[in-house]
């Protein structure tokens, strides 16, 4: 155990001491992990949570300000990243009931066949856009994510994203313009 008060602790992990946030992960990893299981109830997940806030605290710790005690921040900010994916859980499954996936069997050849197309036009035209462009609109529209969270992630303003956002439906909407409805 190391002998350093806590704000030096939080300190030196700032100025990028990757002894000390070693030493941080080690002495909280598993304690993180039990209490995410017990608000999600999955331990693949919970500690995916945990690694993911250690990975974000490493990544931004120049910006680091914990005004609490390491412990309690560390607890705080796996509650709230339990809760995020808590929300995000019950958003799929109520979309889920209120849209029933089609099966193969149920849907007729031409309706399969025409899914099929858009689905490689939809493919195609990301594979197509810039990187970053691909990657934004995949994490807004099919991870869920708001334009301020896919910002955080990504280091960048929310403005690049509704730029890039706004990007990739232009260039979507000309490529998927021959199947659109005439109303």
């Amino acid at each position: 155990m190391l002998n350093i008060p806590e704000k030096n602790i939080v300190s030196r992990i700032i100025i990028g001491d990757f002894r000390i946030f070693e030493y941080v992960f080690r002495k909280h990893y598993e304690m993180l992990c039990r209490y995410a299981i017990r608000i999600i109830n999955d331990g693949t997940e919970a500690e995916e949570i945990v690694q993911d806030l250690f990975y974000s605290l490493w990544e931004k710790r120049q910006s680091l300000k914990i005004d609490i005690s390491l412990k309690s921040y560390l607890f705080a900010a796996v509650h709230n990243r339990c809760m995020k994916y808590i929300r995000h859980r019950n958003v799929e499954e109520k979309y889920r009931s209120e849209h029933p996936a089609n099966t193969v069997e149920a849907e007729s050849p031409e309706t399969y066949a025409y899914s099929e197309e858009l689905n490689e036009i939809l493919e195609r035209t990301l594979k197509s856009l810039p990187q970053k462009c691909s990657t934004i609109f995949r994490m807004n529209r099919f991870e869920g994510l708001k334009y301020s969270e896919i910002a955080a992630k990504l280091s960048v303003s929310v403005k690049t994203v509704e730029a890039n956002m706004g990007r990739a439906l232009k260039i979507l909407r000309k490529n998927l313009k021959d199947y659109t409805e005439v109303a």
